[in-house]
C-alpha cells in the first residue's frame, strides 16, 4: 500500500512537471514563473474548447473567467478620486488626482483602452486599475479608462465605435473644462487590442477632424494592427509562446468579426484574403517594412487570395470587408493618412506574435514623418506589462511600466 502511494505520488509529480514545462527561450526572465502562469491559461483554454465542443458554453464565455477573477471595484483612495460614469452611453472609469492646484491649473489626460483581444478584459481588472492610479499620481493626470462592449456578443465595429464615441465626447471643450484638462496635452493609449483601438482612433480623428480635434500623443503597447497576414516571422517564431499563442490570436481576430467558424479555419491557414483585401497586402509586406534582423530564416510569401473565403462563406458585407477596414487593421491605411498623426510610443516584445505588427507600424510612421519612440524588449512576451499583481508579478512588468510612464511624463 505504501509503495503504491509513493508510485502514485511520483507519477502525479511527473505528470504535473510534464504539463507545466514548456520549451521557453532561455533569455526570458523568471521562466518557471511564466510556465506556471501559462499552465493556468492553457488549462482554461482546454476547458473552454471542451465546453464549446459539448455545447455547454462558447469558448470566449469560458475564457472570460480570466476577466472575472481579476475584477475589482474601483474606489477612491487618499491620492486618487475614482468615479464610474457614462460618456455618450458608454461606461467609463475616471481617475483624477485628489490634490487640486489652483482653479486655473490644467492637467494632462490619458485615455486608456484595455486589451483582451476585443473579447476579454475590463478597465476594472486590478492590473489596469493599478496602472491608472500610478499614471494619475506620477503624472498628476486625469485617466479615462473605457469599458467598451466586447465580442462575440458585439462584433466589429461596435467596440471601436464605443471607444470613438467616448473620445469625441471627452474632447469637447466643456467636458475638458469640467475635469480641468489641458486640450493640448491629451494622449490615447492601450495594450494589445486596446493598442489597436488607440491607433485606429488616432487615425480616424485626423481623417474626420484634421487639426480641429487633435491628440498630442498615442502610446501603443504591443499593439495588434493587421489581420491580412497572420504568417509574419513573429507569428511563425512565436506560434506556441505562452499567454498569446498564434491559435488564440487568430481566434480573437475571427471572433471580433463573426461567430462563423469558417473564418477562423481560413485565418488559421492564412487563406482568408479575397480580391478585395488583396489590394491592401502591400501595406503589410513584412519583407519591405521589417528590418532585416527580424526576418530570421523566414522568407516572404504573399498570403493566398481565394475567391469566396470570407465572402460567400460568411457574407461579403461582413467579415471580409471588416478585416480590410483600417478601423480594424490600422496598418492598412495609405501613407498619406499617416502624416500629421500624433507622436507615438510603440512597445514591442521579441517573444510575441504581434511583434512584427508594431515594428512595421514604426517603420511606416517614421517614413511618413511622424515622431516615434520604439521600445523593444528582447526578453519580453505578450501581456507582460499587466503582470504586476501577486502571484503573477514579473520584474519585466515593473520596467515596462516605469519606461511607459517616463515617456508619457516627458512627451505629454
Amino acid at each position: 500500500m505504501r509503495l503504491g502511494s509513493i508510485i502514485l505520488f511520483v507519477a502525479l509529480c511527473s505528470f504535473t512537471a510534464y504539463y507545466i514545462y514548456e520549451p521557453i527561450p532561455e533569455e526570458i526572465e523568471e521562466r518557471w514563473k511564466l510556465m506556471l502562469t501559462n499552465s493556468f491559461f492553457r488549462s482554461l483554454s482546454h476547458l473552454a474548447d471542451l465546453s464549446e465542443l459539448l455545447g455547454l458554453k462558447d469558448y470566449m464565455g469560458v475564457m472570460y473567467f480570466i476577466t472575472v477573477v481579476e475584477k475589482v471595484v474601483p474606489v477612491s483612495d487618499e491620492h486618487v478620486q475614482v468615479t464610474e460614469e457614462r460618456f455618450d452611453g458608454v461606461e467609463v472609469v475616471l481617475y483624477q488626482p485628489k490634490q487640486r492646484g489652483s482653479d486655473s491649473e490644467l492637467r494632462r489626460a490619458v485615455i486608456y483602452l484595455h486589451g483582451g483581444g476585443w473579447c476579454l478584459g475590463s478597465s476594472r481588472m486590478s492590473p489596469y486599475d493599478l496602472l491608472a492610479r500610478k499614471t494619475v499620481t506620477e503624472l498628476d493626470a486625469v485617466v479615462l479608462s473605457v469599458e467598451y462592449r466586447l465580442a462575440p456578443a458585439h462584433h466589429f465595429p461596435v467596440p471601436y465605435e464605443d471607444v470613438y464615441r467616448v473620445v469625441k465626447h471627452f474632447l469637447q471643450k466643456g467636458v475638458l473644462a469640467q475635469y480641468s484638462v489641458d486640450p493640448g496635452r491629451i494622449a490615447v493609449s492601450g495594450d494589445s487590442a486596446g493598442g489597436n483601438l488607440a491607433a485606429a482612433v488616432s487615425q480616424q480623428l485626423r481623417k474626420e477632424h484634421g487639426q480641429q480635434i487633435q491628440l498630442k500623443a498615442q502610446a501603443l503597447i504591443y499593439p495588434v494592427l493587421q489581420a491580412l497576414d497572420l504568417n509574419t516571422p513573429s507569428y511563425q517564431q512565436n506560434q506556441d509562446m505562452p499567454i498569446l499563442p498564434r491559435t488564440l490570436m487568430v481566434r480573437f481576430w475571427s471572433e471580433y468579426f463573426t461567430s462563423d467558424k469558417a473564418l477562423f479555419r481560413a485565418m488559421m491557414a492564412n487563406t482568408h484574403n479575397n480580391p478585395e483585401s488583396s489590394s491592401l497586402l502591400k501595406f503589410v509586406n513584412w519583407s519591405a517594412f521589417l528590418p532585416e534582423t527580424y526576418h530570421r530564416e523566414y522568407n516572404y510569401s504573399a498570403p493566398a487570395v481565394v475567391q469566396g473565403v470570407g465572402g460567400e462563406a460568411v457574407g461579403m458585407e461582413g467579415p471580409s470587408r471588416s478585416f480590410a477596414d483600417p478601423r480594424a487593421s490600422p496598418l492598412l491605411v495609405p501613407d498619406a493618412a499617416l502624416r500629421s498623426l500624433p507622436k507615438a510610443y510603440i512597445m514591442t516584445c521579441e517573444y510575441d506574435v504581434l511583434r512584427d505588427d508594431g515594428i512595421m507600424y514604426v517603420t511606416r510612421l517614421r517614413a511618413a514623418g511622424v515622431e516615434v519612440t520604439h521600445e523593444h524588449y528582447d526578453t519580453g512576451f505578450h501581456g507582460a506589462l499587466m503582470f504586476t499583481v501577486w502571484p503573477t508579478d514579473f520584474l519585466i512588468a515593473r520596467r515596462m511600466t516605469d519606461n511607459y510612464i517616463k515617456w508619457l511624463k516627458e512627451n505629454l
